[in-house]
């Protein structure tokens, strides 16, 4: 009775390439998210906050004429703070500053310069942060892990190929290395100054989503 040679499991298990794949997809943002806010300061802290509240109250009001929806305007900062000077290293009292920030979204990429005008045109007089982002961003991820993986197929093909060993096409382990891509950041912007009949110039950019996986093949 003929009995086969033992397999060497342990040399079958050494037997793997390992190689990364990766791609990026380039996608045009589809959201912006506007902070900007209402900053006052008075002597009297019930006047600030008073002077505060009806200028972001015109704030939003005109944010929802412009066709902002209501559920998209949240209050993401709200402060209240007594100012001192230092005179000849003394502390001397100043007033009260009152801070009241706005998180706005907005769906249409093209009105973000018009949204920051008829805010500011309207009371505000803060504009912290513009971030853009995208719309179902993990349908594009999806999409992105998919050529990473073939990526990782043919490359493992290439090397075997220069071996000349026979591949199992099949990975026996893949580690996915990708974090989701934060919004893009547009410059922060202390005060925004108009001219009449100009809308401020916002460029959007592109949003890169990027995989990258580890993956191991048996030869």
């Amino acid at each position: 009775m003929y009995y086969p040679p033992a397999r060497n499991t342990n040399n079958d298990e050494n037997r793997r390439i390992t190689v990364y794949g990766n791609s990026r997809l380039t996608v045009k943002p589809s959201i912006a998210e506007v902070q900007l806010g209402v900053e006052v300061r008075n002597n009297e802290v019930n006047a600030a906050q008073q002077e505060n509240s009806q200028r972001i109250q015109q704030v939003i009001q005109s944010l929802v004429r412009l066709g902002i929806p209501q559920d998209q305007i949240q209050t993401v900062d709200y402060q209240i703070y007594p100012q001192y000077d230092y005179v000849d290293g003394e502390q001397q009292f100043r007033g009260y500053q009152v801070t009241h920030m706005l998180m706005v979204k907005s769906e249409n990429i093209n009105q973000v310069g018009l949204l920051i005008d008829t805010a500011v045109q309207n009371g505000a007089n803060r504009i912290s942060s513009i971030r853009f982002t995208v719309k179902n961003l993990d349908a594009y991820y999806q999409q992105a892990l998919k050529l990473a993986l073939e990526n990782s197929v043919l490359k493992a093909q290439t090397l075997a190929k220069v071996m000349n060993v026979s591949l199992d096409p099949i990975p026996v382990e893949i580690l996915e290395q990708t974090t989701t891509p934060p919004p893009i950041p547009y410059q922060a912007m202390a005060e925004t100054g108009l001219v009449a009949g100009v809308t401020t110039p916002i460029e959007p950019g592109q949003i890169e989503v990027e995989s990258k996986l580890e993956t191991k093949f048996k030869y």
